[in-house]
């Protein structure tokens, strides 16, 4: 028997017949603002190197190098004296001087204060004693986060009496360089710390003392050029810039074109002025055999 279908009954039947089989069409929801989750600042880090991304707690159990290409981060002073120097052994040497404003430069006090906050730092060097693997040490460690490293006048002191305490106590002295040079606030008195500073060295060096140079990124201008060159080793961690005047001045000053990795450890180990580039994983056992060489009746393992 035959059922009449009314026009509307009729249209549906119709569209049934061709969307039947047909796929269904996948529904997105789409995700409102609020609701995305941004990852927190400081857990995940990029290396500047070769842009792979790691997380921030591997990095700092690998000693701030990248994971993937070996790239060496900066490193604070606390985080340099946690991976060097033996656990628990390191005592701070005056940690209380801080800087004056003896030219009274425009708003140093207040940039001084602003970089003590936000480093921990009184200066931007940490000055101590301590052991590596056992073997008593003095040791200086530049820290960039506070006014770029940069030396002024209480930073040329702490590093003196360093050396006078390495020569007091007939101990090795191992000094971390990581500045920017000789500090502008402080004009010729900066300048003044590395006559200071070399005096000492050459003081301590005539007394037989051992002077252990390692330069980070980056070691320039009056740093350099004074008691960062003056070890009895002179070593620098990979990649380091190491410099006294900048590319573009030293080009303009000799009309020339300089070498794509100029001024780099890599370059200064090739020409000379250094002695050997050591990776910071291997840091502390290359530190170690030299400091048991030159221990009464050490001698060289080959």
């Amino acid at each position: 028997m035959a059922v009449a279908l009314h026009k509307g009954g009729f249209n549906l039947a119709l569209k049934d017949l061709f969307t039947k089989n047909q796929p269904k069409k996948k529904k997105y929801a789409t995700i409102p603002e609020t609701a995305k989750i941004d990852v927190p600042e400081g857990i995940m880090s990029k290396c500047p190197s070769c842009k792979k991304i790691m997380y921030t707690k591997e990095l700092v159990k690998n000693a701030k190098v990248c994971l993937h290409c070996g790239y060496h981060f900066q490193m604070t002073a606390k985080e340099r004296i946690d991976s060097f120097i033996d656990e628990e052994s390191f005592v701070e040497l005056n940690e209380e001087m801080i800087s004056k404003n003896p030219l009274n430069f425009p708003d140093y006090l207040e940039k001084l204060e602003k970089d003590r906050q936000k480093s921990n730092l009184n200066e931007a060097v940490v000055t101590g004693m301590g052991s590596v693997n056992g073997h008593k040490i003095v040791l200086a460690i530049m820290d960039a986060s506070f006014r770029m490293g940069s030396m002024g006048s209480v930073v040329g002191e702490k590093i003196t009496r360093a050396i006078e305490k390495a020569d007091e106590l007939s101990l090795p002295f191992i000094i971390f360089t990581a500045s920017g040079g000789a500090r502008m606030q402080e004009g010729a008195l900066s300048l003044m710390q590395m006559a200071k500073t070399s005096v000492a060295l050459k003081r301590f060096s005539n007394n037989g003392g051992l002077i252990i140079s390692i330069m980070t990124h980056p070691t320039t201008g009056g740093v350099s050029a004074s008691f960062a060159s003056l070890g009895d080793y002179n070593f620098a961690e990979p990649g380091a810039l190491i410099a006294f005047a900048g590319r573009r001045v030293i080009e303009q000053s000799i009309r020339e074109e300089l070498p794509e990795d100029f001024q780099t450890a890599e370059f200064l180990l090739k020409h000379g002025q250094l002695d050997a580039i050591i990776p910071r994983l291997e840091m502390v056992e290359q530190i170690t055999n030299i400091l048991e060489i030159h221990q009464s009746g050490g001698e060289l393992d080959w």
